[in-house]
């Protein structure tokens, strides 16, 4: 994917209400996303499907950083607090340890606790609670 396509699709995001984009082409993968409205669109680094990703920062940093995916491994509701009034598991900029549990996804009727899959500050969080979420969505990011 040349770097005119990508640039396109940063301004896109910029300028759209949509949060996150993956586009895939031939072998290489591309994620831009914004972690907050009105936040300029970052774009993660072109990689080979399938591989981890790989952040790059906004134009104010020069550093590159990277960050873990917690993902959903099913389809169910999701549930970002251990019950109803109870403060959530985590928030943006908690730290975590290994096998801390970040959610709860009800599928079937059987509570699955999602947890830490390593250390780390919480970067993203995915901010549906009591809805429904698809295998795969990007439930947080642990740096």
């Amino acid at each position: 994917m040349d770097l005119s396509k990508i640039k396109t699709l940063i301004d896109f995001v910029g300028r759209s209400n949509i949060t996150e984009l993956t586009v895939t082409e031939k072998d290489v993968t591309v994620r831009i996303f914004r972690t907050s409205p009105g936040q300029e669109a970052v774009a993660a680094l072109p990689q080979e499907a399938g591989s981890t990703d790989s952040l790059v920062p906004d134009a104010s940093s020069s550093l590159a950083h990277t960050s873990h995916a917690v993902k959903a491994p099913v389809f169910g509701v999701l549930h970002r607090a251990p019950a109803p009034g109870e403060p959530p598991f985590v928030a943006i900029g908690d730290e975590v340890e290994e096998g801390q549990t970040l959610f709860i996804i009800e599928a079937m009727k059987v509570f699955n606790k999602i947890a830490a899959p390593r250390a780390g500050r919480i970067t993203r969080l995915i901010e549906i609670d009591g809805g429904e979420i698809e295998t795969g969505e990007l439930l947080a990011e642990i740096a």
